[in-house]
């Protein structure tokens, strides 16, 4: 038998709390607020799309909703696996549930006839940190953004965003977007939020920060879709609950 020395056995043990610490940290709150700085995919070949949505120039085009700008979408740098599409439903949830699976970057909400259709999110620490059924308890149209208070014990200068001041007003640079849906699970907040965001080229990736984001024009796709109560299921690979 090998022996182990002290001091792996120690350092074993700071990762392992460090660890932790990290995942207790990213469920405090979701953000979008980045400390990196992302560089943009490369230039993807023109796309196509799916029949029952129209084009994508259109789905994706610059919009003016409740009184904001949002600009459009840069299809030919988007990957188009990551664009709203109609699939074949790989759930096997009941219709009216939306599934996120962690492990591929995919949004779905569940249809009839053996259909879903498939959005690309991407992921914050939050977005890994959580896991389970729940319930869409409800949802916001350009909703304000009010950062918990330890989130602000570490970040002092978003205290002028607090519950006590009012929270963060909607707008084009919020966290959340054009739209949140708020995750409960037993009657309590899980603090998970499914939400838009304007940093297109996180979609299909792993970020520094935020729950689930979506494009923002998906995100007001699945909000006119899906009602308070919906079931929502998130996991690490489908079949996995």
């Amino acid at each position: 038998m090998s022996a182990t020395s002290p001091a792996s056995l120690t350092r074993r043990r700071l990762l392992s709390l460090s660890a932790a610490g990290a995942a207790s940290v990213a469920l405090s709150a979701c953000t979008t607020f980045r400390h990196d700085i992302s560089v943009p995919p490369k230039v993807m070949p023109p796309v196509s799309v799916d029949p029952a949505f129209g084009s994508y120039e259109m789905m994706y085009a610059p919009v003016v909703d409740e009184g904001y700008q949002l600009p459009g979408i840069p299809l030919e740098k988007m990957n188009r696996k990551f664009l709203r599409q109609i699939v074949a439903d790989p759930t096997g949830e009941r219709p009216g549930t939306v599934v996120v699976d962690t492990s591929t970057h995919f949004l779905y909400l569940v249809r009839e006839g053996g259909e879903a259709i498939r959005y690309g999110v991407g992921l914050g620490r939050a977005g890994f940190a959580w896991s389970g059924r729940a319930v869409i308890q409800w949802k916001r149209k350009w909703p304000k953004w009010t950062p918990p208070d330890d989130m602000i014990a570490r970040q002092p200068e978003l205290e002028k965003y607090s519950v006590r001041n009012g929270g963060m007003e909607p707008g084009l640079m919020n966290p959340l977007g054009a739209r949140a849906l708020y995750i409960f699970q037993n009657n309590e907040d899980t603090l998970y939020r499914v939400h838009g965001s304007p940093e297109w080229w996180t979609i299909g990736k792993s970020v520094s920060s935020g729950c689930v984001r979506m494009l923002n024009q998906d995100v007001m796709d699945l909000y006119d879709r899906v009602p308070n109560k919906t079931p929502i299921v998130v996991t690490n690979g489908i079949g996995v609950s």
